[in-house]
Order: structure tokens, then sequence, then C-alpha cells
């Protein structure tokens, strides 16, 4: 019982976690489209760089990506929260218990999505975000990846059956 009490705990991090993410994002709306125009300008890349082609200059699509991400983020957050409510709800029940965790399995994935997908490969590869110095969220996406990693790993490890 200790094992899935820490899963559902560790859900309802996350939870909170990308919640609090996507409330930053949306009260504080202008810090991170920055970080987005920037990305997707492109006009932090080395200047010699041969992919500057793929640079997006429109800033109503700047917006659209940037809400596109919150809505990821809350997207992933209810899910985690709904995931963690169903973990507690089972959590006293094995059978049930390996059943509730699908929904959590789906924001934990979300969230990978999000940080793996998006800031990695996308931000990070296509819009050479690694090469700037002041705009590089390739090792918070990382940070972020790992962790969820490491998280939606655990919730998805069988809890095992007690020691005779």
């Amino acid at each position: 019982m200790i094992v899935r009490t820490s899963k559902s705990i560790l859900v309802t991090a996350v939870a909170l976690w990308v919640s609090l993410v996507a409330f930053g994002n949306i009260t504080d709306y202008g810090t991170n489209l920055a970080f987005v125009n920037h990305v997707l300008s492109m006009d932090t890349v080395f200047p010699d760089t041969t992919i500057k082609h793929r640079a997006i200059e429109n800033l109503a699509l700047h917006h659209a990506a940037y809400i596109l991400i919150i809505g990821a983020e809350t997207l992933a957050a209810i899910l985690c929260w709904a995931g963690a409510i169903q973990m507690f709800r089972t959590f006293q029940a094995p059978a049930a218990f390996v059943r509730s965790k699908n929904v959590a399995v789906i924001g934990l994935t979300t969230c990978l999505l999000i940080w793996l997908v998006g800031f990695i490969a996308i931000g990070g590869e296509w819009f050479g975000m690694w090469m700037s110095t002041q705009w590089n969220g390739i090792e918070s996406a990382f940070r972020f990846s790992a962790l969820i990693l490491g998280v939606l790993i655990f919730v998805v490890l069988p809890e095992g059956t007690p020691a005779a």
C-alpha cells in the first residue's frame, strides 16, 4: 500500500507542478511569449547557420504556438489531477488501482510530449534553440523530461504482491 500511495503522491506532485507552469504562462503571458518569439524567429541562432529559412516571423503564429503550449500544459495538468484522484480513490484495492493508473499515464505522457517533442525536438532541433545562449530551454526541457519519465516509469511498474 505504501508503493501505491507513493505513486499517487508523485502523480499529484506532477499535477501541481504542471498546473503552476500553465498558471504562470497564463497570468504572466508576456514573459514566456518573448521566449517563444525568439525561438520561432530564430534571431539568436548562429549567424552563419543554414537553417534560418525555418524561422517563423508572423507574430500571430507565435501567439498560436504559445496558446497551443499553454493548452497542452493545461490538458496535462487536468489529466494528472484526474489520474491522481482516481489513484487515491483506489489505492487500497490492488486490481482497481492498476486500472486507475491509465489516466495518470496519459497525463504524464502528455507532459513528456510537451517537453520532449515541443521543446527538445521542435524548439531545440528544428528551430535551432540549442544555438542560442540566451533563449535556450534545452537544459530545462531535458530536466523536466527526465523527471516526468522517472515518475511515469515508477507509476507503470507493477506494485508486486506482499511477501507471505
